[in-house]
């Protein structure tokens, strides 16, 4: 039986995800939200340092085949994020007087569960 490119793509992006959250609690940020969906975009992870509130891409890659993951992160990519982050403070008043922040969260996955990570906050503003 094989599985499809869809289905392997979401499971690394998934693990990709749980790669970042943990790090990003080893570095003090507490998540917030997961995978916050409108139908116009997602926000993959909403974390908190201090009296920010952090809208975070991640982007993994199974490989370096296709450049950098943080590449990714395209202008087209970050008006959705954005658009998405509207909507969330929107929906969620507590936030809104704290400053704002965006994360790009980079990661080239090695095999045998080694991977590279790259966190870039004001990746985008």
């Amino acid at each position: 039986m094989t599985t499809s490119g869809k289905h392997n793509n979401k499971k690394t992006g998934n693990h990709g995800e749980d790669i970042a959250a943990a790090a990003l609690e080893e570095q003090g940020y507490t998540i917030v939200a997961r995978n916050y969906r409108k139908r116009y975009g997602e926000i993959d992870i909403i974390a908190q340092k201090g009296k920010t509130l952090y809208f975070v891409e991640v982007k993994t890659r199974k490989d370096a085949a296709y450049g950098n993951p943080l590449e990714s992160v395209t202008p087209g990519k970050q008006r959705k994020i954005y658009r998405v982050a509207e909507a969330y403070l929107q929906e969620n008043p507590a936030y809104r007087e704290q400053n704002i922040g965006f994360l790009a969260v980079g990661i080239l996955l090695q095999g045998a569960g080694a991977y590279n990570i790259e966190i870039v906050e004001d990746y985008f503003i």
